[in-house]
């Protein structure tokens, strides 16, 4: 099977590079709009928001399977630039459903409202409250329109050992501030893209094709509070320079936010561990993992 993965150089796209050496029946493509001169792996320039260019270079490499990891996730630029992240998160996913390949779309628990006090299950109503979730929302609706069997996966507070997150954000803060403030009262779970890539990976190796939305994200609840107590603790305990920052508790409302985020963003995975029989590590786990990975 030829499989395209787009977005290569984010995150996500650099772990599902990573884990193809793992699959070797499989050829893969690697595209993305910007192509690096130092990228490991030829990285196809591909702009998906242009329909006659994403059908001509599937015809071209005869591309089976699309895994879309690309996005506009900016979510406070997406409230000043929302016609450009529809582009991107909405009318781009309909160009690669109408390519003639079957997809595996990302998506994000943002298409919910964050007011639930229960981890969100695939089936619940969304009500995304900013540009960036109503994107989201209207990329799963477009694919799903053309391609009704397609498999959508939804997750939150991605990090990796690649480009920038939260993770990365709060070590280099650690490292020149004295004092930080981070929020408390915004729960969710932190999904190392590395897991996220593996699921995947296990819907694609499945017997048959399992059609649906899914939601991943590691095990395990905490706010970017805790987080980040643990991103400081889990540094120390790796390296010789300690980061000696305190981080200080804060509301949302202190932060003073451009745009809204959701208090409570846990997903509910029973469903996608019950379908494709996997085991999901707890956050914290999967947090050293990744950092001793980056060390």
């Amino acid at each position: 099977m030829n499989i395209l993965i787009t977005g290569a150089n984010g995150q996500l796209g650099n772990e599902m590079r990573i884990l193809s050496a793992q699959h070797p029946k499989h050829t893969y493509l690697f595209s993305d709009v910007f192509v690096p001169e130092n990228s490991p792996v030829t990285v196809h320039p591909l702009d998906i928001t242009d329909e006659a260019a994403v059908c001509g270079f599937v015809g071209e490499h005869c591309v089976d399977l699309i895994v879309n990891c690309a996005a506009y996730t900016n979510v406070d630029k997406a409230e000043q630039d929302e016609p450009v992240a529809l582009k991107i998160n909405a009318d781009a996913v309909a160009n690669l459903a109408r390519s003639g390949a079957r997809l595996i779309h990302i998506s994000t628990d943002y298409v919910f409202s964050g007011d639930e006090h229960l981890p969100c299950r695939e089936q619940d109503p969304v009500a995304p409250r900013t540009a960036y979730g109503r994107t989201k929302y209207a990329g799963e609706q477009a694919l799903l329109a053309i391609q009704p069997d397609a498999i959508i996966f939804r997750t939150a507070w991605l990090y990796s050992e690649y480009g920038n997150n939260f993770m990365k954000t709060m070590i280099r803060l650690g490292q020149t501030k004295p004092e930080i403030g981070v929020v408390y009262d915004q729960i969710g779970t932190p999904t190392y893209a590395l897991d996220l890539a593996q699921a995947i990976f296990a819907a694609i190796e499945a017997d048959e094709w399992k059609a649906g939305i899914y939601h991943y994200t590691n095990e395990g609840v905490c706010s970017w509070y805790d987080f980040t107590l643990a991103i400081h603790e889990v540094y120390n305990m790796l390296h010789k320079d300690q980061i000696n920052c305190r981080v200080k508790p804060i509301l949302s409302e202190e932060y003073q936010y451009l745009t809204p985020r959701p208090h409570y963003s846990v997903l509910n995975k029973a469903k996608v561990k019950q379908t494709f029989g996997i085991q999901i590590p707890h956050w914290r786990d999967s947090l050293i993992a990744c950092m001793q990975n980056i060390q």
